[in-house]
């Protein structure tokens, strides 16, 4: 891109990131302003902003690119604001997880930024979409559901890995596993005390392989579901997760389709949406097929459990 191509929009989430992450987006800024780029620097200051912004921009007829600074829910937002439009998006990753960008193999050095706003390439990605509302990753329902709304909770400003250890032990001991009732392209695949999980991306959560048949523009959901009923399940669940055998396990369904509903049977019933609250069930999860383009380094890869521990505490 060259700054005869157009203005670029830059979307920040003062909230998110620690000082170290939020010099990212400061030095993609200098960067960029030495080269010649007119860039307009837009930040948010509530929810739904980034939706907007983003939308905004992709009417701007003058602006050739969105930027992204921020964590999970700023690029969710930012990606249904621009969703269809065919604006490219370009993620600078200053949040906790940044699964999109974990999964893309964005780098969150800003000599790895540079580079890819350099040479990388644009490409086009699906997006699910959750009860009318686009997302990026993966909506989670049942135990995660329930940490990520204590952690809301609690939330004042921007959170850490370290955040989750109190919402997560004091899930674990109280959570009663709730049936759930699970519906794939129109078929009933499961009705039970179990964990679901719908999405686009292969990673979860410190790079856990959770949909890790998931490819961003198939045109597919991966939907994967836990037969869940105890702590001991639980931990089960999570070990053969983290070690890569739980797909085909004969407690976990994994199935690949358009369209999901999961409904609760007798009582509320948290989710997730890409690490950020979302409603209680019932959801109905659709696929948009190639409902975003953004810019992805040249190769890129997934990023694995060990580096993704890596990057959350150094």
């Amino acid at each position: 891109m060259e700054p005869s191509d157009g203005s670029i929009t830059l979307i920040v989430n003062p909230r998110s990131g620690h000082g170290g992450r939020r010099t990212l987006w400061e030095g993609l800024w200098r960067y960029l302003k030495a080269r010649g780029f007119t860039i307009h620097i837009r930040h948010t200051r509530c929810l739904g902003d980034a939706r907007q912004l983003a939308a905004q921009a992709a009417m701007d007829q003058a602006c050739a690119m969105v930027i992204v600074a921020g964590g999970d829910g700023t690029v969710r937002e930012a990606a249904d604001g621009l969703a269809g439009s065919g604006k490219p998006l370009m993620l600078v990753p200053t949040g906790t997880e940044n699964l999109l960008a974990s999964e893309l193999g964005i780098d969150d050095r800003i000599e790895g930024l540079i580079a890819i706003f350099q040479r990388g390439l644009i490409k086009t990605m699906d997006l699910g979409r959750v009860n009318g509302r686009s997302f990026a990753s993966v909506v989670g329902v049942g135990f995660d559901g329930q940490v990520v709304h204590r952690v809301g909770k609690r939330r004042k400003g921007h959170i850490d890995y370290y955040d989750y250890l109190e919402p997560l032990w004091h899930t674990f001991w109280s959570y009663r596993f709730p049936p759930i009732s699970v519906r794939m392209d129109g078929q009933q695949v499961f009705s039970g005390r179990g964990l679901a999980f719908v999405g686009n991306t292969s990673r979860y959560a410190i790079g856990l392989h959770l949909l890790g048949r998931a490819v961003i523009d198939d045109g597919l959901l991966d939907l994967c579901i836990y037969h869940c009923g105890n702590r001991a399940h639980l931990i089960k669940h999570a070990v053969m997760t983290t070690l890569k055998r739980h797909i085909g396990h004969r407690d976990v369904f994994y199935g690949r389709c358009k369209h999901v509903v999961i409904e609760s049977v007798d009582r509320p019933v948290p989710c997730q949406v890409d690490g950020d609250q979302g409603p209680d069930l019932p959801l109905e999860i659709t696929i948009i097929k190639a409902g975003l383009k953004v810019l992805v380094p040249p190769g890129g890869r997934p990023v694995g459990v060990r580096r993704s521990l890596l990057r959350a505490f150094r």
